[in-house]
């Protein structure tokens, strides 16, 4: 998470260390908008760091006739030659008072110098950590969402991942999009269905996992919205065998793995293993396999061996329902 800078006095010389693109801008952003709000006729200055030139610091960081406070950005730190490091860690040491730095460095070796030095002069340090794993992606989709004064429900923030992907860029556009379409106040997984519609991943997802979880009528109507909206009828069969083998894979792994060895064991990621866990109950070995029978069976009949691909989807998904223990 990125520090709330709202009603802070920025630190004289900030350096942000990270490669996250979106979210070193937008800590960079805040500390910009930080030292604006002490003083709104700040003026800012935003260079790259290979066009930065010996004395230009100076100049920009001297006191103005008006009194007025500099804010100079750099950004691409990594590039600034090594006469514009040397006065950079020489002006930390002893910032101005009228002005703020804000250096923007993605890591790595090149330019280590500036980071080394700057450091030692006592800058504030924001490290930016990269998002790799789908759960600290899940936790972005929520922040975005609740930055908005909204929420949005687990199962509709992994169906807005699984739709949309990776980028923090999209997820981000893609959250302030539902935002501005919707009007819950917990944004749900029908909502994410209706506007990410042309993506498969998440029309699929929907329909495997009401089926699984026994939700009939919000299984059918999904099955009848999905093809309605021109989704193939094997991408909906074949989230429903996708669902069905995360089922037996994590219902047939020895009891004894936990955490990050069960997640190993399966193929899986953590976040996706915790949620197959809780479709597991109601589930027992002759209704999986029974419901993995119908899915073949289903397969078959939507690649040409039926006449009717959505009677033969609608069917597929009654006896996967049928199947859970106790149905």
């Amino acid at each position: 998470m990125l520090p709330d800078m709202a009603g802070t006095d920025p630190a004289l010389v900030t350096l942000v260390v990270g490669d996250e693109e979106l979210l070193a801008e937008r800590a960079v952003s805040g500390v910009v908008a930080a030292a604006r709000a002490g003083d709104s006729g700040a003026e800012v200055h935003d260079l790259v760091g290979g066009k930065v030139a010996v004395g230009e610091l100076t100049q920009l960081t001297s006191p103005s006739l008006f009194g007025d406070r500099s804010v100079i950005v750099i950004r691409s730190a990594q590039d600034l030659g090594k006469d514009v490091i040397t006065e950079l860690v020489t002006y930390a040491k002893q910032p101005a008072d009228d002005a703020v730095l804000v250096l923007a460095h993605p890591g790595g070796v090149k330019g280590k110098a500036l980071v080394d030095g700057v450091k030692k002069a006592g800058a504030k340090v924001i490290t930016i950590n990269k998002v790799t794993k789908a759960g600290e992606r899940l936790e972005f989709i929520k922040g975005e969402v609740k930055r908005t004064g909204r929420n949005i429900s687990g199962d509709a923030a992994v169906a807005l991942l699984d739709a949309v992907g990776n980028d923090l860029r999209e997820l981000a556009a893609a959250c302030n999009q539902l935002v501005f379409d919707t009007d819950e106040k917990t944004i749900s997984v029908a909502a994410v269905a209706r506007y990410h519609k042309g993506r498969a991943e998440v029309t699929g997802f929907n329909v495997a996992d009401s089926a699984i979880e026994g939700r009939l009528a919000d299984a059918l109507e999904q099955v009848r919205w999905a093809l309605g909206t021109g989704v193939a009828p094997v991408l909906l069969v074949s989230a429903l065998a996708g669902g069905l083998r995360s089922l037996a894979k994590v219902g047939s792994a020895p009891r004894n793995l936990r955490g990050g060895q069960l997640a190993s064991h399966v193929g899986m990621p953590p976040w996706k293993v915790d949620r197959v866990k809780r479709q597991l109950n109601g589930w027992g070995p002759e209704g999986l396999s029974r419901a993995i029978q119908a899915v073949a069976r289903a397969d078959e009949q939507v690649k040409g061996g039926g006449a009717d691909p959505a009677y033969a989807l609608e069917h597929t998904v009654q006896v996967i329902v049928a199947s859970r223990t106790g149905r």
